[in-house]
Order: structure tokens, then C-alpha cells, then sequence
């Protein structure tokens, strides 16, 4: 019996199928209790979608007090106030006079120094691919700045793609009855991806499956494993191509495999000959037979499945770190058993046309294209190429105040007064306190979407399970409401959300989009050699290549490591500063979101540093104490938590809290680097040398 059929069984409220918008693999099939047309209760996962299987994470369960929270945006707002004030620094106006405002707003910037000036900024708040990816169609229709997507997958694609050229693996399905050993390689998805646990889950209960977790504190998700890899801050590529070394010396390396499906070379044996597991353990801090065991039990395994994260990308060397780890499963050949091989993202199966979507038909590429991730340098002058300075924003899916690094750089970009700012929200978010408009924003309970997954196969269509809240609209209305305003002249501004949903899968070849909405789902799923690359790998040669060619993927190639390695060109400890950071996710806030809850603000409590007890010692620090973290680009306080479940001189900050939430409203991207990992950019969130004092 699915939970619809169990809670329509007790006849209390109705039932409506939907999908978690949220920026997670799992991208979950849902089941929303709807009270009635307004108002709904709990969010379960669905029982009968094979990978969901009935898990959701709580804070999803909860949605309910987001949806319904009091401080909910329901009309425009005009800023009469000074920039970032609160609410009381608002007045409400109706959509038409906060509408033209904006298409003022955006006009007048591009008017002073052309269409460039003006930057519609966005991200993945929700992966709706109509609400997220509809501004771009505004953007190309009008020539405005294009926008380089960095900030969180820039590394970690260029790394995966360095390797097997095209970005989709092993089913997840295939884990619980087929591996023998999975492989949770810089991911915590006890906290970010809660449904991938059920299917190991399945695998250890069936198979007697061993889990491995390679992270450089003792997760949720380690807490669980077998054995824990605990490696410093952006080693893993030392660890892998240690891994490597013992692969091809004691005789796991599959050299038929190897042969047939790959690039590799005498020239590579060579290279990995040197780095051995003392080699490693020097760089990674595990010790040489931690490295050697694992490795050993990764060669012996055939059904070994390597679920890679994006956590360990996320440093200047994220993207050698990716294509190192990658490597693994085409030395032993588990790719060609079930149950084995890898899965970093299915992104690439989809394969849906986002011509009326995005409106590609308009892209001019001489455009110049701003760097999401640098945006605080962007704001203050920098990194402007050949264009002017931005004169305007128009802001949806994202709260880059906060969420961006060098967020005290954004912050004073932000403050400036020759800067027109629009922001799309669902709450008066750091962001949209910045705002001279600000308007309300539906939540994926009220609004027409189309969905695909990084995690699973399959495609969903969903309608709005309620009506929206207040006057908040959907970000596909917004767009088009503004496009009649600018003059900006596409098909997909005349066609409604759905409309654009149904043109896009008859476009791509999919069923139409009641079809697909009234199956819940269509799966998507390769058939098993294509999966597995059996057919050939994504690049020309149809091989992996342990040699990449990094000059395809980005223009910062010069300095990429021929082979997989340890890049050396992470924010290295130092005498000044000696501790490693790590702003890692935390369980009941994804990045901002859930932030305003009250049952997640509750569980999280406040911002507190994992510091280990040596280290707490020696600088005089015990629990509860406040300590401050810094660096060259500023200071932040926050509280001690003594966790031995780290390597001394590394510290761990979980969760993206807003400001406010610190003593002395500075967050932890303060102290974030907006430098961008090379080859082609990436945010290096996990990648900052820090000192620590008392407060």
C-alpha cells in the first residue's frame, strides 16, 4: 500500500502527486496532503517511484511551514528605505506600478551603457527547468550579459568530463541488489541526498555490501560506513592516484578492460609508480596502510560502485581532484559488471531541447558572459572584460548576498547607489533586502514545472497543488510580463509555462506533457552497455581517458595535471594561517533555503565551529565558547563544538546561515575566495586557510 493510498484510506485529506524543486540529486516524486485549495499538510516521499521509495528528507516533509509561513512575500514591495533594511523599509505597490519600475530599472542601465550593462542573475532554487531556466530567454532575446552557470558544478563537471566525456553512470537502482561495495567519495547524502542511503541500505542488508566514506570529517553519512577515509581539505587526488598505484602493482588493475575502453599508457603506469601510499599519506594525512587497504578492497571488488560527490570539487583543484577519483572504476573494470562502476550525474541522458525554454534560437555568443561565482568582484569593478560596469539586476532561484563567496565584497557591491536591483523571492531574503523592487515569487506547490534529476532516471511533470499564495506569480509569468515591457519578441514569451512544457518533450521526442504527468513519471533509464559505457565513453575515441584534454574543457588549462595527481594549488595552511575550513552543508538548511523554518532553525540551533580537542586545548578554547575565524578577507564568530571526528587543523562549519545569524551579522562566505578553480571556473567553497582566536 503506497502512503496516497493509506492516507486516502483513512479519508482525512486529499492526496496530490508532485516534485521536490529543491537543488539535490534526488529531485524526489512527492505526495502532498492538500487540505484544500490553499493549504497543505505533510510532504511524503513516493512509495511506488523506485528510486524515492517512499523517502523524503524532513525538512521536505515539512514544507508546509515554508509554504505557509507568516513572513511569506504576497505583494510587491518599493524600497523607501536605506539598502538592506527590513521590512519596515518596504511599502507595498501593486504588480503594475512594481512591473514597470523594473523594465525601468533594466532600461535606463542599458540605455547609459548598452544592453551589457544589465545582469539577470539566477540559480538552482528551484530545478524546475521552465522557472529556472526561462530567464535566459529574456537574457539572449535582449543582449543583456550572459551568465557563466559556475557555482556549483563548474569543477566538478570539467573533472567527470575529463574522463568519461559525458555525464551519466550507473542506475542507482542497480546498488541494492547488485554491489558488493559502494564508495561515497566527498558526499554526505545522510544530509543532501537521503534516498541514495536507502538503496545502500538495501545493498548491505542484501549482499553484506560494504560502505566506504572518503570525507575529511566524520559525517552523518561516515558515522554509518565501514570504513572512513578522514583525508585532509582537497587531497583526494593524492588518495586516488595512491589508490591507483596499488591497483597496477598488486595485479587488480583489469588490463583487458584497460585495453579496450581506455587511453592508458606505459607513460601512466610510469607517473602512478612514484605515487605510492607513503607518498600519499604524507599529503593526505592517513596513514600508508589505510590507503593500501582500501585500495585493495576496491581492486578485489568487481560490483564496486563509486557515488561521487560534489563537496571535494569544490576547491582550485576540484577538478583534478573529480577526474582522479573518476579513474577508479576504469582501472579495476568494474564498469562492466552490475552494480558496478560510477555515477557522478545523469545530467546528460535527458538529452530535452530548451531552444523555446532558454530561447538558444537568440544566443549571440559575442556576448560577454559574467561569472556567477565572482560576483562580488563583478560588482566592484572587476572582471568586467570588454563591457561596461553592471548597472542592473534582475535576481531569481538565489540569494547571492549570502550564498556567494567573498560575500563582504558582494555586500559592498550591492550597497552601491548607482545600482538598480530587482529580486524575485519568496522571503525578504539578504538579497531582496537589497532591492529597490522586490516582488513575490510562487513556490513549486504553485506553479507548472518539468523536472529531470542528477540522481535517477527519471523525468516528471508537475501542476500546481495549490493556488498561489497572496499575488505571489510564477517566474515564467514574471519573464513574460517584463519581456512585453522591454519589447524582448520570442515564442516562448506568448506560450503559457505548460504550453512550454508540452512543446519541449513533443520537441525532444518524449510523450507529450499530460501523458508524462498522468504517469507520475517516465523513466528515462539507458539501457545497461550504454549506462556503463560498454558502447564506448563520451569522447571521439569512445575511450576514458586518463590523459585529459583539458584545453576542451576551459580556457585556465595551462597548469592541469597531465595525468591524475595531487594539483598542488590549494589555499595550503600556512604559519599565519594554520587551519583548514570547510563550510559544509548541513542536514535542515539546503544552502539558504529552510533557513526562515522554525522546526530547522530549531534543530540547527546556531553556527558553531567543529574544532578537535587538541586544537581546543592548545588555543584555550572549550565548549561553547566564542571563537573567531579569519583570514585576509575578514573575520566571523561563531561557537566552539569540540569534535573529534576531524584531523587537527581542520575546522567545520556546516550550514549557509543567513548573516544575521552570526555575531556581528558577518556569514561564513565572508572568509570564502571568489577565485574561480580552473579550467573553466567553479566556486572553491571548501578550499580556505584560516586563522582561530578567542573571541
Amino acid at each position: 500500500m503506497t502512503i496516497a493510498q493509506a492516507i486516502r484510506g483513512r479519508g482525512a485529506v486529499e492526496v496530490v502527486a508532485s516534485t521536490c524543486p529543491h537543488d539535490c540529486p534526488s529531485v524526489c516524486a512527492l505526495e502532498v496532503e492538500r487540505l484544500n485549495a490553499r493549504t497543505i499538510g505533510r510532504v511524503h516521499g513516493a512509495a511506488d517511484n523506485p528510486y524515492t521509495a517512499g523517502v523524503v528528507c524532513a525538512k521536505v516533509a515539512r514544507y508546509a511551514e515554508r509554504v505557509h509561513h507568516p513572513d511569506r512575500l504576497t505583494r510587491p514591495l518599493r524600497r523607501v528605505g536605506d539598502k538592506g533594511c527590513g521590512r519596515e523599509g518596504f511599502v507595498e505597490i501593486g504588480w503594475d506600478e512594481a512591473l514597470d519600475a523594473v523594465a525601468e530599472g533594466l532600461s535606463a542601465a542599458a540605455a547609459r551603457h548598452g544592453p551589457e550593462a544589465v545582469w539577470l542573475y539566477h540559480y538552482a532554487g528551484t530545478m524546475g527547468l521552465v522557472q529556472r531556466d526561462g530567464i535566459a530567454r529574456l537574457r539572449h532575446t535582449m543582449g543583456y550579459s550572459r551568465h557563466h552557470e559556475t557555482i556549483c558544478v563548474g569543477l566538478s563537471d570539467a573533472g567527470w568530463n575529463a574522463g568519461a566525456g559525458a555525464k551519466w553512470g550507473t542506475d542507482a537502482r542497480e546498488i541494492g541488489p547488485n554491489s558488493d561495495l559502494i564508495v561515497v567519495w566527498g558526499g554526505n547524502p545522510v544530509h543532501t541526498q537521503v534516498n541514495l542511503m536507502t538503496h545502500i541500505s538495501r545493498a548491505r542488508k542484501a549482499r553484506g555490501a560494504k560502505l566506504v566514506v572518503v570525507d575529511p570529517y566524520r559525517t552523518a553519512t561516515a558515522m554509518q560506513a565501514d570504513r572512513h577515509l578522514m583525508l585532509r581539505p582537497g587531497t583526494d587526488g593524492a588518495l586516488a592516484a595512491a589508490v591507483m598505484q596499488v591497483l597496477f602493482a598488486e595485479g587488480y588493475a583489469d588490463r583487458d578492460y584497460l585495453a579496450r575502453y581506455t587511453d592508458a599508457s606505459p607513460e601512466l603506469e610510469d607517473h602512478l609508480a612514484s605515487r605510492t601510499p607513503d607518498w600519499a599519506s604524507e599529503i593526505t594525512g592517513l596513514a600508508a596502510k589505510e590507503i593500501t587497504e582500501f585500495a585493495r578492497l576496491y581492486g578485489a571488488t568487481k560490483r564496486s560502485y563509486l557515488r561521487l560527490g560534489y563537496g571535494f570539487s569544490r576547491s582550485r583543484n576540484g577538478a583534478a581532484n573529480m577526474h582522479a577519483a573518476s579513474c577508479l572504476p576504469a582501472v579495476t573494470g568494474a564498469w562492466a559488471h552490475e552494480g558496478g562502476g560510477a555515477l557522478y550525474s545523469n545530467s546528460d541522458l535527458y538529452r530535452l531541447d530548451k531552444t523555446l525554454i532558454m530561447g538558444l534560437d537568440r544566443l549571440d555568443s559575442s556576448v560577454r558572459k559574467l561569472d556567477m561565482s565572482r560576483i562580488g568582484p563583478i560588482l566592484t569593478g572587476a572582471d568586467l572584460g570588454d563591457g561596461p560596469p553592471v548597472g542592473a539586476l534582475f535576481i531569481q532561484n538565489t540569494n547571492p548576498v549570502v550564498v556567494a563567496p567573498d560575500s563582504g565584497n558582494v555586500r559592498r557591491g550591492f550597497a552601491r547607489e548607482d545600482l538598480f536591483v530587482c529580486v524575485h523571492e519568496q522571503f525578504l531574503t539578504a538579497t531582496a533586502r537589497m532591492a529597490d523592487i522586490v516582488l513575490p515569487a510562487t513556490t513549486f506547490l504553485e506553479h507548472d514545472d518539468i523536472y529531470t534529476s542528477g540522481g535517477h532516471t527519471f523525468l516528471q511533470v508537475t501542476r500546481p497543488v495549490i493556488e498561489p499564495v497572496g499575488e505571489a506569480r510564477p517566474n515564467h509569468d514574471v519573464l513574460c510580463a517584463l519581456a512585453r515591457r522591454l519589447g524582448a519578441a520570442h515564442p516562448g514569451f506568448d506560450m503559457t509555462a505548460w504550453e512550454l512544457i508540452d512543446a519541449t518533450l513533443r520537441a525532444s521526442g518524449y510523450p507529450d506533457a499530460e501523458t508524462v504527468h498522468r504517469g507520475r513519471w517516465h523513466d528515462c533509464a539507458l539501457p545497461f552497455k550504454r549506462a556503463h559505457f560498454l558502447d564506448g565513453f563520451g569522447h571521439e575515441d569512445g575511450r576514458f581517458h586518463f590523459a585529459p584534454d583539458w584545453h576542451r574543457l576551459g580556457p585556465d588549462h595551462a597548469a592541469m595535471p597531465r595525468f591524475p595527481d595531487h594539483h598542488t594549488i590549494i589555499d595550503e595552511a600556512d604559519g599565519d594561517r594554520p587551519f583548514r575550513l570547510v563550510a559544509a552543508p548541513s542536514r535542515n538548511y539546503l544552502n539558504t533555503s529552510f533557513t526562515e523554518t522554525p522546526t530547522s532553525r530549531a534543530k540547527e540551533g546556531r553556527p558553531e565551529a567543529m574544532i578537535h580537542p587538541r586544537d581546543c586545548t592548545r588555543l584555550g578554547l572549550a565548549a561553547g565558547d566564542a571563537v573567531t575565524l579569519g583570514n585576509e578577507q575578514g573575520a566571523v564568530v561563531v561557537h566552539v563544538r569540540p569534535f573529534d571526528g576531524l584531523p587537527p587543523g581542520v575546522v567545520i562549519v556546516e550550514g549557509i546561515w543567513p548573516n544575521d545569524a552570526f555575531v556581528g551579522a558577518q556569514g561564513i562566505n565572508t572568509l570564502i575566495s571568489a577565485d574561480a578553480g580552473p579550467p573553466d571556473g567553479g566556486a572553491v567553497f571548501h578550499d580556505t586557510a584560516v586563522w582561530l582566536r578567542p573571541a
